[in-house]
């Protein structure tokens, strides 16, 4: 009796149709998103605003940049541990607290100490805020739209940086680089009260309670999305996974230890570029001779492409050989950096250029998503995931650190020569994947 009154939450929520609540529920993940990639940029985009302020050269913005990132990498290994223990939407509105209040407090900043410990603590909480928001979004989406739905609340990642970009590009010269933390800290905060009002808790974790009252507020959330009632008294339930949590070991035996050495050195050297760009290029630009208001629109216009490529990505790179498409990703990427290495002051190819890093530089981010499912088998895919998403960060913090130091040496043709490195290397590495895959896949031929 009592298992014909059980009913698993991921089953009922498949047979569904997105409905409108659901559709509330996503909408409110990309706004925070949204606010997560504005305060990310916030400090590239007014780099060059508080190199003036404070009168000093381009590579003392380097410890500030890697300082964020490395909160980034800490939040995002503590707080996700945080919202399985006290529910996901707590743990979003931590996040909001943390990076709305260091971001708030940057605009007060009297010294380039105090930015740096600033955007330490704010890392924490963006990159604590991206994956519980990820983990919300996916739990009231049906599995056949999942990856569409995480692509999409990830896209506010983007979508808030250009807009931070194009706020500095018009206000910077009428609030200051002050003006621009202050808005990137408010408006999270006031958020908090919507936050408070419209976004459900997750119902895995109220079903993983175990109590009463989770079943309850189970049962109402769900009230709202599914199309039939369902009887008094039944119990909610989370299916445990079926498959053992894979070691990192097993990264490195039964031929994967190849495919894992070069899956992780593309995450490690693409992170390096893609950070590497992101972070200096409105200072880069400003060294190259644009004017300082213009300078935050290279941000906008490589997020922008960025944005117009991950859509169709996300539904060709299932039905395409994800190897190939990354080769011609970073011969793209090769070629962009290139070309800007000698592009000077023409400023219409280097904007044409700039969005062009957008796929070449950047589209990487999605596929390599895909690099993992077509490399690893499903019990490992979990764990390979991880840690190549740990290289990945360790890349992006390489990338912010070294950027200043080759501005400082070659000038703005320097650092897009220097640019192209990880690029080409990155490039070598999805070769020796393919070489290795091939090899792989005729090895059972051979043996017959």
């Amino acid at each position: 009796m009592n298992s014909a009154a059980e009913h698993a939450i991921p089953s009922l929520i498949d047979n569904e149709r997105l409905g409108a609540f659901q559709w509330r529920v996503l909408a409110l993940c990309f706004v925070i998103a949204l606010f997560d990639g504005f305060d990310t940029q916030a400090i590239a985009f007014t780099g060059p605003a508080i190199l003036a302020a404070f009168h000093l050269p381009a590579g003392s913005l380097a410890p500030i940049l890697t300082a964020g990132i490395i909160g980034m990498t800490i939040g995002a290994m503590t707080l996700g541990m945080v919202g399985d223990r006290i529910g996901r939407r707590p743990t979003i509105m931590l996040s909001l607290v943390i990076f709305g209040c260091a971001t708030l407090a940057t605009a007060w900043s009297t010294d380039t100490s105090h930015i740096l410990v600033l955007r330490f603590i704010a890392g924490l909480g963006m990159g604590g805020c991206t994956p519980v928001l990820l983990a919300l979004a996916a739990e009231y989406g049906p599995a056949r739209h999942r990856g569409a739905i995480m692509t999409g609340v990830l896209l506010g990642l983007p979508a808030g940086a250009m807009l931070g970009g194009l706020l500095a590009a018009r206000m910077l010269p009428l609030i200051g680089w002050e003006g621009i933390f202050i808005v990137g800290g408010a408006v999270p905060l006031a958020m908090l009260v919507v936050i408070a009002l419209m976004l459900p808790e997750s119902l895995y974790f109220r079903a993983a309670q175990g109590d009463a009252d989770g079943q309850r507020y189970i049962a109402k959330v769900l009230s709202k999305i599914l199309s039939r009632p369902l009887p008094a008294g039944v119990h909610f339930t989370v299916p445990e996974s079926a498959v053992e949590r894979a070691s990192v070991r097993a990264l490195f035996t039964d031929g994967n230890a190849g495919k894992t050495v070069a899956i992780w050195a593309i995450y490690l050297l693409n992170w390096v570029a893609w950070f590497m760009l992101l972070s200096w290029l409105p200072t880069v630009l400003k060294a190259a001779g644009l004017p300082a208001a213009d300078a935050p629109m290279g941000t906008v216009i490589v997020n922008a492409v960025f944005i117009i490529c991950a859509i169709p990505l996300s539904f060709l790179l299932p039905r395409v050989d994800t190897r190939r498409l990354l080769i011609l990703m970073f011969a793209v990427g090769i070629a962009v950096a290139l070309g800007l290495s000698v592009a000077g002051q023409n400023w219409a190819l280097v904007f044409v250029l700039a969005g062009a890093a957008g796929f070449g530089i950047g589209g990487q981010q999605i596929a390599l998503n895909y690099l993992i499912v077509g490399s690893y088998p499903t019990a490992l895919r979990a764990t390979a995931t991880g840690w190549s998403i740990g290289m990945g960060r360790a890349g992006a913090i390489v990338g912010s650190a070294i950027g200043g130091g080759f501005l400082a040496w070659g000038g703005p043709s320097g650092f897009f020569l220097a640019l192209a490195v990880p690029l080409v290397w990155a490039g070598i590495a999805v070769l020796s994947l393919r070489l290795h895959s091939a090899t792989a896949e005729s090895a059972p031929l051979a043996a017959h």
